[in-house]
Order: structure tokens, then sequence, then C-alpha cells
């Protein structure tokens, strides 16, 4: 039955139709950028499903309206907000050692989307994957001692097509020797959040820790707003839609050990050796490496070291 529920999933799923059903009482929730678009519908759906939900966000005062807003239409009075900006790892630091007993779901969702001109964070890292990425790796770092608690934890890293536009390119991660490029910085931060999805797996995964990626479709939200683009023939989606992959992963029962990382559609992507044109996505083979999620994990290991 389990199997047949998964299987009526796909492009049109909302995340109401995702967790209809699904009883996530006592567990716990973080979902990182939880002030717009599929942020907020993730939050949404996973406490209409009974979760504790804590939203950790850069901006509190506007998410303190939003936790209202959604303890309302859900009835789910355990929603909280929590201050987490993710290009800096002092902050990253004290929400991680704030927290206190188990995590069932990381929702790592949170990220920025194709800086036109080069900015740095505060460590001196390309932008796009310091906070796509490193803030989020430090994050359930952070984090790992209330994940393995939780004894059956998800982390969920919002990934996208764009992954397809660039590998990590491990020798100039920040862009000091190559031009910086928007979209191959984007896409080099999306690959690592596959990768990291996949590394959480592999080791934590004996811990009962499991690690999962997503592309959400093409949704309208804050995240493009240093874009124009046009959007005639593309599969555009509702941020409704948008967020139901990133719900199903981190909510559905049926998702056991062995389970494929890298969905997209409320199903598991196909491996492609190319970008399709049409964006219709599919997971590259590098994104799903074991070597190079390894390779990344360390170098990010490498690179927060204190001093």
């Amino acid at each position: 039955m389990g199997d047949q529920r998964l299987a009526g999933f796909g492009f049109s799923s909302t995340v109401d139709e995702v967790v209809a059903g699904v009883d996530l009482s006592g567990r716990r929730a973080v979902v990182t950028g939880a002030t717009s678009g599929i942020g907020v519908e993730t939050a949404r759906a996973l406490a209409l499903a009974g979760a504790e939900v804590t939203l950790a966000v850069r901006r509190p005062q506007a998410a303190h309206e939003i936790a209202a807003h959604l303890m309302a239409v859900t009835g789910n009075r355990c929603i909280e907000v929590a201050h987490l900006d993710l290009a800096d790892l002092g902050s990253v630091d004290a929400f991680a050692t704030a927290w206190v007993g188990p995590l069932h779901m990381l929702v790592n969702n949170a990220g920025i989307m194709a800086l036109p001109e080069p900015e740095k964070s505060p460590a001196g890292w390309d932008l796009q994957l310091a906070t796509n990425f490193f803030g989020h790796y430090a994050l359930l770092r952070g984090l790992e001692r209330p994940l393995a608690e939780a004894a059956g934890s998800r982390v969920v890293c919002v990934s996208s097509a764009a992954h397809l536009r660039s590998p990590v390119v491990f020798d100039d991660l920040h862009f000091r020797f190559r031009p910086y490029d928007p979209w191959l910085a984007y896409g080099q931060s999306k690959t690592a959040d596959v990768l990291l999805a996949v590394e959480v797996g592999q080791r934590w995964g004996d811990r009962g820790v499991q690690g999962f990626a997503l592309h959400p479709g093409i949704i309208r939200t804050e995240l493009q707003r240093h874009i124009t683009w046009e959007t005639d023939g593309l599969p555009l989606k509702s941020p409704e839609q948008g967020a139901a992959t990133s719900v199903l992963v981190s909510s559905a029962p049926e998702l056991g050990a062995g389970a494929l990382v890298y969905w997209q559609d409320c199903q598991p992507a196909q491996v492609v050796d190319a970008r399709p044109a049409d964006y219709s996505g599919g997971v590259a083979a590098y994104a799903l490496d074991p070597a190079n999620a390894s390779r990344l994990w360390d170098t990010a290991e490498q690179l927060l070291a204190p001093v």
C-alpha cells in the first residue's frame, strides 16, 4: 500500500496531498529559509501533519508573522522562530548550540541564486557556495547529536536542476582563478547540496540518519529576484507544488534505508548524461559520486576547522 501511495504522486502533487494521512506527532523539524516561497509551504505542511516546526531564518521579525499565520491555518501551536544566518558561521554555531533534544527532520531549504556580481561571505568564500552549502554543512554538523538521537532522522537538501550546469570544482571553489559566472556558481552550490545528502547517508546511515536531495521544480519566488527570464513554455509550479517533493522525502514513512537520494516531481530522478534543454531535470552522475561526496565533506571539514 505504501508503494502505491508514493506512485500516485507526480509533477502536480501538492504538499497537502503528500502529507494526507501522515502523522508527524512528536517529531521535530527545522526548516531553513522559511520566510517565503516553498520554505513557508514546507513548514506549513509539516505542521499540518503534527510536527513541531522551527523556522530557522535570517529575518526573525518577518518569520514571527508567518509563524502566527501558520499556527492559525494548521491549528498547530508548536511553531517557533529562531535566528539563523547561513553565511555567518557564528550564527550557525549559536543556533546549533541552542538546540536541545532530538531532531527528526532538517530541511536545508534556504538559498540564494545567480548573484549577478561576485560576493564573498565573511570567511572570504563565494557567497552562493557559502550560503547554499557551507552554512548547511556547518548546521548539520552542529546538529549531529540531535539527528542521531532521533533514531530515524532525515536531512533534506533542496538542490536544483541547475546542478547540471556545473560539478564542484575542487581546485577553484571560490572563483579566485576562473572568471565568475552567476550560473556556474549557483550550479556548483546545488551540486554540493546533492553531494552533502549523499555523504550524510555514507557517514551517518548506520546511526539512522538518511540524506535526501531534490529538485523542487521551477517556481516564481523571491529566490529569483536577481534574474529576469522568459517563462513561456516552461513547466512552472505553484509554491504548494514546488514544496511537495521536499515534504515527501522529509515525511513519507515508506522511505526506509536504501531509498534513492535524489528526487524530483515526488519521484526518484533519472541519471542523465547531459543537461536537458527543457529544464526537465534529472541528476548528474557527478552529483551522486560517493568519492566526490567524501572529498567535499573532508574539504568542508578542513575549511571550517578552528585555526
